[in-house]
């Protein structure tokens, strides 16, 4: 297991931000902030669908929750209906997976800037190791580990960079997240409930996490956060407007009037006049003309 997680995870993301760093004429903060595009252009179609799911699952609550409550007892005829208005309850498990591929990512770039941003012999051997051929290390060597006031192989010791992973993450999770709604019982929506809570524990979590995570890994995630909020943004406006074009593309009822002989079409207005124009026929006349 250590073997597949060195060469398949470790060694890739090391080589890939020497090359970056060597690349970007020895900028580490360039060589992050080009890594996490590319991280993110990887899993970018894990983060559409999974954006996309949770927003068409918040206008479909209202239609989900009144299923639940007619069919509570039948739970097949619950996901054949489920099924009718294009709703799958297993998608909603699709909503930890981009949390999930972060995992790996965060461990594994822990360990990069570990042995990238190491200034012992012993992270220096490791380094030499792991790199791939065709790499020189005597154009990269020593790393400029220096960013402003920050040693990106520390961890913060002002608490600027963690304060911004948090407040970075927690606007993330508050465009992901959908709005919890009140039932007519007063009792909120738990889908949206449990989404509104992972928007508060999620960004403290990693918050936290940063007390200790290298100043570096830091920048990554707080780069990686921006541009899921632009992420998230970018989404919601494509939903509305294909929202908006549905909606123009319905048919509109319109009403058959009568046309007279002439071929020219009367409102209703006019036919009102008409009408009411028309003297009424006495009962006289019509017994005159019965006669």
């Amino acid at each position: 297991m250590s073997l597949i997680w060195n060469e398949y995870v470790i060694n890739p993301m090391l080589n890939a931000m020497l090359l970056l760093y060597d690349f970007l004429g020895n900028n580490l903060i360039l060589a992050i902030l080009v890594f996490t595009i590319l991280i993110r252009l990887l899993t970018l179609p894990l983060n559409l669908r999974q954006q996309r799911s949770m927003m068409r699952t918040q206008k479909m609550q209202p239609q989900i929750q009144a299923i639940q409550k007619k069919y509570k007892d039948n739970p097949q005829k619950m996901q054949e209906e489920f099924s009718k208005i294009g709703y799958n309850p297993a998608e909603s498990l699709t909503g930890c997976l981009p949390m999930l591929i972060q995992m790996p990512i965060l461990f594994g770039m822990f360990t990069v800037f570990r042995i990238m941003l190491g200034t012992t012999p012993q992270a220096l051997y490791e380094l030499t190791q792991r790199v791939y051929a065709g790499i020189d290390l005597s154009s990269i060597l020593p790393i400029n580990t220096t960013f402003l006031w920050w040693n990106l192989g520390q961890p913060d010791p002002y608490l600027v960079l963690p304060i911004l992973v948090f407040a970075t993450m927690f606007i993330q999770q508050k465009y992901m997240s959908p709005t919890a709604k009140k039932k007519k019982d007063g009792k909120d929506d738990p889908t949206a409930a449990m989404s509104q809570s992972m928007q508060y524990t999620m960004p403290l979590m990693f918050g936290f996490f940063s007390l200790q995570f290298q100043a570096g890994l830091s920048i990554y995630f707080i780069f990686s956060n921006l541009i899921g909020i632009l992420q998230s943004l970018y989404t919601r406006r494509v939903m509305q407007q294909d929202e908006d074009e549905d909606k123009s593309k319905k048919p509109v009822k319109t009403t058959v009037i009568d046309q007279p002989e002439d071929g020219v079409e009367l409102d209703t207005a006019q036919k009102k006049k008409q009408h009411k124009a028309k003297p009424p026929t006495s009962k006289r006349k019509r017994r005159s003309a019965k006669r």
